[in-house]
């Protein structure tokens, strides 16, 4: 393939929805640096909050205020964030007997409701250059 050929590629990369974002989040009122800090990113509205349905997960050590985890190489795109702040450890989000977290949860562009977790349309958020958003826990 020629030089000019690649060249033109390159050129149209953003175009074809192919282009590289970084996603910066700040994790705010994060009450504790014990644990982690666990994020999971949906990009469609089926299965959100489903684990299976993740389409990218990342997970940094917690720090006490806000914590930052960065994201790389997000293509374009509409996408919904799940954050945790798993206190112990144990890799999962701790419930009672109801289902309700008994740790620290947000998500982006909404809140926990009454009765429940927000929806993918009420987080979701489009990425198509790189983009900061803060979450509160």
């Amino acid at each position: 393939m020629s030089m000019n050929k690649i060249s033109l590629i390159l050129l149209f990369l953003p175009f074809l929805g192919l282009a590289q974002n970084k996603l910066v989040v700040e994790v705010e009122g994060v009450e504790s640096s014990s644990g982690n800090i666990n994020i999971a990113i949906y990009n469609k509205e089926e299965g959100f909050l489903k684990f299976e349905n993740v389409f990218l997960s990342d997970s940094t050590l917690a720090n006490a205020g806000i914590t930052e985890v960065q994201i790389n190489n997000l293509p374009n795109g509409e996408y919904a964030l799940a954050v945790f702040h798993d206190e112990n450890g144990n890799n999962k989000l701790d419930t009672n007997w109801l289902g309700i977290p008994k740790e620290p949860v947000g998500f982006s562009q909404a809140r926990m409701k009454t009765f429940g977790p927000p929806s993918f349309k009420e987080c979701a958020f489009r990425l198509s250059s790189d983009k900061a958003i803060k979450i509160d826990l």
